[in-house]
C-alpha cells in the first residue's frame, strides 16, 4: 500500500470522526456545554500526554513550551480554539447541527479571506466567485428567515481566526494542541470543581454518561494524529478537498439523523454554499503543485 493511499485513507477516516461527532456531543445533551468542555480539555490533555510519552517526545514538547514567541501564539490559539469547541458543542445540544455543518462549510472559504486581510495574500477570480457565492447563500437565510446564522459564522470565524494564530507556527499539531489545552486546564479544572462542590457535576452519576465523558479525549486527539500523518503524505489540495467529508457528514446527521428541519430555504442556502465549496475545490486541485512529505 503507498504512502499516499494510506494518507486518503488517514484523513478520511479522521474526517468521519469529526464528521459524526455530532451524534456523540447529542448523547451529552444533559451536561452543560462549560462542564462537556471542561472534560474535553483534560482528558485530551492526559491523552496527548500518554502519546508524547510513549513516543518519547516530551522533552522536545517542553522546549516548545519554553519558546515564549510560541507559546504567546498557542496561548491566543488555544482561547480560540476553546471557543470553537463550545459552539459546536452548544449548537449540537440546542439542535443547529445544520448551523454547525454550515459553518465548517464556510470556514476555508473564509481562511482565504483572512488571509487576505492579516497576511496580504492574493485572491484568485475563483476564489472572489467561491466567496461570492457564500456570501449568497447567508445573505439567502437571512432575508428570508429574517435572522443571521450567527452558530455558522462564529464557528467558522473562530476556526479561521485559530488558523491566522498558528500560520508561521513551526510546531507539529500535537505538540502545539498539547500545549493549548495545558494553557485550559486550569480554568477547566475550576469549573469542574465548581461543578462538584454545587452538586451539579455530572462525571460519575453513570456508567455511559462517564464512559462518554473520558471519552471525548481520544475522540479529540485521535482524528488529528491521523491528520497529521495524512498532510505528511497526500497532496495538501485533496488534504483541502477531503476536509468537506466533515461538514458533509455533519449535515446528513443533523437532516438524515437528528431530524432537524429541511425546508426549500435551507436547500437555497446550502445549494450556494455547495457551489462554492466545488469552486473553491476545483481552485485548489487546479492549482496543485506536487507532494508534501
Amino acid at each position: 500500500m503507498s504512502d499516499t493511499f494510506k494518507g486518503i485513507g488517514a484523513m478520511v477516516l479522521a474526517c468521519t470522526v469529526w464528521g459524526v461527532s455530532a451524534l456523540y456531543y447529542k448523547l451529552l445533551d444533559d451536561v452543560p456545554p462549560l462542564e462537556l468542555l471542561s472534560h474535553r480539555t483534560l482528558w485530551s490533555l492526559v491523552f496527548f500526554l500518554v502519546i508524547l510519552l510513549v513516543q518519547g517526545r516530551i522533552g522536545v514538547w517542553i522546549a516548545v513550551m519554553s519558546d515564549r514567541g510560541n507559546f504567546r501564539r498557542m496561548a491566543i490559539a488555544s482561547l480560540l480554539i476553546a471557543a470553537n469547541w463550545f459552539l459546536f458543542i452548544f449548537s449540537i445540544q440546542i439542535d443547529q447541527a445544520m448551523q454547525a455543518s454550515l459553518g465548517y462549510y464556510i470556514f476555508p472559504l473564509l481562511s482565504v479571506l483572512f488571509g487576505l486581510v492579516f497576511f496580504n495574500e492574493t485572491l484568485k477570480p475563483v476564489q472572489w466567485i467561491a466567496i461570492g457565492c457564500a456570501a449568497a447563500g447567508v445573505c439567502v437565510l437571512v432575508i428570508a428567515q429574517g435572522q443571521v446564522p450567527w452558530f455558522a459564522l462564529a464557528i467558522a470565524s473562530s476556526f479561521g481566526l485559530y488558523g491566522v494564530a498558528k500560520k508561521g507556527l513551526e510546531v507539529g499539531p500535537v505538540l502545539s494542541v498539547t500545549t493549548e489545552v495545558l494553557i485550559l486546564a486550569p480554568v477547566a479544572a475550576a469549573i469542574l470543581v465548581w461543578a462538584g462542590i454545587t452538586g451539579q457535576a455530572h462525571f460519575n452519576t453513570g456508567v455511559q454518561t462517564t464512559a462518554l465523558l473520558i471519552a471525548s479525549g481520544p475522540l479529540t486527539a485521535v482524528p488529528l494524529i491521523l491528520f497529521s500523518y495524512a498532510t505528511k503524505r497526500v497532496h495538501l489540495s485533496t488534504v483541502g478537498v477531503l476536509q468537506y467529508l466533515n461538514p458533509t457528514l455533519q449535515f446528513g446527521c443533523a437532516v438524515f439523523i437528528l431530524a432537524e428541519p429541511f425546508g426549500r430555504v435551507q436547500m437555497y442556502v446550502f445549494s450556494m454554499i455547495w457551489i462554492a465549496v466545488a469552486l473553491y475545490s476545483w481552485g485548489a486541485l487546479r492549482g496543485s503543485r506536487g507532494y508534501v512529505r
